[in-house]
């Protein structure tokens, strides 16, 4: 038996890699559903998003990488359905038209067969689904990842560049723990995230028609709040979705004239909405070019637009001298060189390594501060993060438009500590 020489394995990491990138390419954009705990019905919410898009008349693939418990053939109705090669890569499972689907199930003899791997092989396994599978042009690939911030996880962030997250969370203070961790996982490997859906969010009776919350409401609504990042909505408990989802028929796929239909179609078109946004933004200043008449600025913005966010840790509307007492942030979004927006959020109570964190998970690229401690800027530097500091005091869109511009003038690094 003949066995690989490292050369050969580093060449076959060099042409996997590559057909990656291949696949990656052909994808406009890559949602990757999580959550900190089982049982907050995640895989429930990947597959009806993914039917939800195909059904707009988007192209979708979805790709199960929960490998010790796939649950999206199940939810689809096609267990047993085996996968077949093309060529020389396996071909995913044509669902309907709009929709292809890849799960470790459809590659097992036995349906009921236990996947006892280790870390390696799962991301392996997951690198596979990327390289060896032929997906083609997709406007979407939804992932339904596995609970936790494990293997599966971290190989996706790792692999799936441009990755978007779309955390899903039930009310109860168990599971908003868990979430706090999904936030901070993501900040870690910088994957930005879409938001944060609350499922089983209240149950409305069937007999009274009034709404009883069994596991409380609003949890995840406040941690979306308390983190500054997108709610995207709420999904009441029905009876409907967990017979759908036993009978193998996406809940969306029917029941239009259910609350937690309206409540999921909702939460779909906020998901699709960065998408037009950024469509939207690009067809301004590409009209705006126009008009001005000149070729340099018509050729720029045939570029995805060059989008950054800013934070300035400010005390009364103006900069903080000292970073870790700041009363709030004010975010600054630039986009090609120009500010278009500006937010003051609220940070997370301070402890060592959450405001970096937190920022992160907010897409933040660098924080112009008064004064920072060595430590904390180092954390900063670890998430990608850049730290300005010795900032004079001054309103944040200043300060802002004084960096991009090279003409912020800074001082001694202000620090107490």
């Amino acid at each position: 038996m003949h066995a690989c020489t490292e050369m050969e394995k580093e060449q076959y990491r060099i042409e996997q890699d590559r057909q990656i990138e291949g696949s990656l390419s052909q994808i406009k954009r890559k949602l990757v559903v999580m959550s900190g705990k089982g049982g907050v019905g995640k895989s429930t919410v990947a597959v009806n998003l993914a039917v939800a898009l195909a059904g707009k008349g988007k192209t979708v693939g979805l790709m199960d990488v929960d490998l010790h418990g796939p649950s999206v053939p199940t939810l689809l109705g096609i267990q047993g359905k085996r996968l077949v090669s093309g060529f020389d890569r396996i071909l995913p499972f044509n669902y309907t038209d709009n929709l292809k689907v890849l799960s470790i199930a459809n590659l097992m003899d036995e349906k009921d067969e236990a996947v006892i791997w280790r870390g390696p092989m799962k991301a392996g396994a997951i690198k596979q689904f990327l390289s060896d599978v032929e997906w083609g042009d997709l406007d979407y690939l939804v992932i339904d990842s596995p609970p936790g911030t494990g293997d599966e996880p971290l190989t996706v962030a790792q692999t799936v560049t441009g990755g978007e997250a779309v955390i899903v969370t039930t009310p109860q203070e168990l599971s908003l723990a868990d979430v706090r961790r999904c936030i901070r996982f993501c900040g870690k490997v910088s994957m930005p995230i879409v938001g944060i859906i609350e499922n089983m969010s209240g149950f409305i009776c069937p007999h009274c028609n009034n709404e009883v919350t069994i596991f409380k409401k609003g949890g995840g609504e406040k941690a979306a709040q308390t983190f500054g990042i997108p709610f995207l909505g709420s999904i009441p408990i029905d009876p409907s979705i967990v017979l759908s989802s036993d009978e193998g028929k996406p809940f969306l796929a029917g029941n239009e004239k259910l609350v937690s239909f309206g409540s999921f179609q909702s939460i779909v078109e906020k998901i699709a909405a960065r998408e037009i946004e950024r469509k939207n933004t690009g067809s301004l200043l590409r009209k705006n070019a126009e008009e001005e008449g000149s070729e340099d600025n018509l050729n720029s913005v045939t570029k995805e637009v060059n989008s950054m966010k800013y934070a300035v840790p400010v005390a009364n509307g103006v900069l903080c001298a000292h970073f870790g007492h700041c009363e709030q942030f004010a975010v600054v979004t630039v986009e090609n060189n120009k500010i278009v927006s500006k937010e003051f959020m609220t940070p997370p109570p301070h402890e060592p390594g959450v405001l970096p964190e937190w920022l992160a998970s907010i897409g933040v690229s660098t924080v112009i501060a008064g004064g920072m401690g060595s430590r904390a800027q180092e954390l900063f530097r670890a998430r990608n993060i850049e730290v300005v500091t010795g900032a004079p005091e001054g309103a944040p869109e200043e300060l802002v438009t004084g960096y991009i511009s090279g003409a912020l003038k800074t001082g001694q690094n202000v620090c107490d500590h």
